[in-house]
């Protein structure tokens, strides 16, 4: 869906003609780039995967479902403000962190526990990490989630190319590979554009791409871009995957492009086929100058 196609087409055609050198491609991972759910079930998303007898005992489990339970809807209802789930949002990832960290997880189960998993990438995937990676387009991933786990995701499927940089929750292991805490800046579903401003600033890589594909499932992966310095275009992409006429309206007027329960890649994918195919020999030719 689009609320003013004209414009979506007018954007599309400005970024073809500058061409793959001018594009960076910033999006969110779960439920964006990976399935929001198969044959009837969720696809868990990095934190969920966690939820998982191999890491976590059962009292441990029982509490992350209680609390994605109580904060979920919070997170996706409509009828609040950003501001207002701000601090639930906040309450809800430190809970969660904490309740992993007395769980001492060990970081040698990670990769067992992504491959026992249901996690599974939006179909056409691959063609969308390869294609960036052909064209050496920046593929910047801003995720509330887990790092450790979100690379280990890219890293099964054979994607995990030198264009993708990660801004994320990354866990600290101690000596014995066991988790102690959690590096850094909390990220969270609606604090991505100080995420955005502290990192994408010191990627030397982007400077002048001032053209931008972003990629999320909700409002708050809008401020994904704000630290794109000078930006000249941007086509906001928003995968509308729950409480589809509750939130339709809100997407509508905040996405140009809104995706509803649609799994695949296939329009991102449409997009970036069309934006760098004229823009081929400039990339090329770029190489060679450099």
């Amino acid at each position: 869906m689009m609320r003013e196609r004209s414009r979506v087409e007018e954007t599309i055609s400005h970024m073809q003609r500058a061409g793959a050198c001018s594009l960076q491609v910033i999006s969110d991972f779960d439920m964006t780039l990976t399935r929001f759910a198969h044959d009837g079930k969720r696809v868990p998303t990095t934190h969920n995967i966690l939820n998982n007898r191999l890491l976590m005992n059962e009292d441990g489990t029982i509490k992350m479902k209680e609390l994605f339970n109580k904060y979920y809807p919070i997170e996706i209802d409509a009828r609040l403000s950003t501001e207002e789930k701000l601090p639930l949002m906040v309450e809800w990832w430190t809970k969660v962190h904490e309740l992993l960290i007395q769980q001492r997880i060990r970081k040698d189960m990670l990769a067992h526990a992504v491959k026992e998993s249901r996690s599974m990438l939006r179909d056409g995937y691959r063609g969308f990490f390869d294609h960036l990676a052909e064209h050496q387009v920046p593929l910047l991933i801003f995720s509330g989630g887990v790092g450790d786990i979100l690379e280990e995701v890219i890293r099964q499927n054979h994607v995990f190319h030198p264009n993708i940089h990660i801004i994320s929750n990354y866990m600290d292991f101690d000596h014995t590979g066991l988790l102690q805490a959690f590096k850094g800046q909390l990220i969270h579903t609606y604090n991505k554009r100080e995420g955005a401003l502290s990192h994408a600033a010191g990627l030397g890589e982007l400077q002048d791409r001032n053209n931008v594909l972003l990629l999320g499932d909700t409002l708050g992966d809008l401020r994904m871009s704000d630290g794109v310095s000078d930006p000249r275009n941007i086509l906001t992409v928003g995968f509308l995957n729950d409480q589809v006429e509750e939130r339709r309206e809100s997407y509508l007027n905040s996405f140009d492009i809104v995706l509803v329960k649609d799994e695949t890649m296939d329009v991102p994918n449409a997009i970036l086929r069309h934006i760098i195919s004229s823009g081929t020999s400039k990339t090329h030719r770029k190489k060679v100058d450099t």
